[in-house]
């Protein structure tokens, strides 16, 4: 049959592949090269029946076989980019000889130094007497017994002072007054050895 087509039609059978402007284009390429006769009538160009030469299907199948063939290989070729890629990126953040000659430098200096600060604490001799460490527990015990009173004091009143108030607003009247609760390590501190009364560290 050697009915005309237009380039609406050329598009519509490669099902979408091509966009239909670039159809356009490609078809007006190949007439102005004289391998299509084109024929203009109102704003549609139609064009009658190629005169290319025909693929035979053997031809076919081999440059389907061929096109098989190269992707598989692109894909193996994608593979092998992906893996030298990651191995460039792990190359990259790899420090070179100069750079680990000079970080080898600096570790081994801050060694020294951290065995210099710790060498007095390797000898015999006592770094603090029983009666200042006497000293140091017995403040322990004042200053903490007297920042418990406060705490206790400023619950009792903060209670107070928000107890009709939604939590939402108890929330943000803390955070315009700038208060700040036991974090997390506070508690954690308060549940450990060195909180517990005199009498329950002796009966452990």
């Amino acid at each position: 049959m050697n009915r005309p087509y237009g380039a609406v039609d050329v598009a519509a059978n490669l099902k979408g592949a091509v966009p239909k402007t670039a159809t356009q284009r490609v078809l007006v390429s190949l007439a102005e090269k004289g391998e299509l006769t084109m024929k203009t009538y109102g704003m549609f160009s139609h064009l009658p029946r190629c005169k290319l030469d025909t693929v035979p299907a053997e031809q076919i199948t081999q440059l389907e076989e061929e096109y098989k063939q190269t992707n598989e290989e692109n894909k193996s070729l994608g593979t092998d980019v992906r893996v030298a890629t990651s191995e460039l990126a792990k190359l990259k953040n790899t420090p070179a000889d100069d750079e680990l000659s000079t970080q080898i430098a600096e570790v081994t200096a801050a060694v020294e130094e951290r065995c210099k600060a710790l060498k007095p604490l390797r000898g015999a001799s006592s770094l603090i007497s029983a009666e200042d460490l006497a000293n140091v527990d017995a403040d322990w015990v004042r200053w903490r017994a007297e920042w418990v009173r406060r705490r206790n004091i400023f619950k009792s009143l903060w209670g107070f002072a928000t107890d009709s108030l939604p939590p939402q607003e108890v929330t943000e009247l803390a955070d315009d007054l700038g208060i700040e609760q036991d974090s997390g390590e506070h508690a954690t501190l308060e549940k450990s050895v060195i909180c517990q009364p005199t009498s329950m560290k002796r009966k452990r």
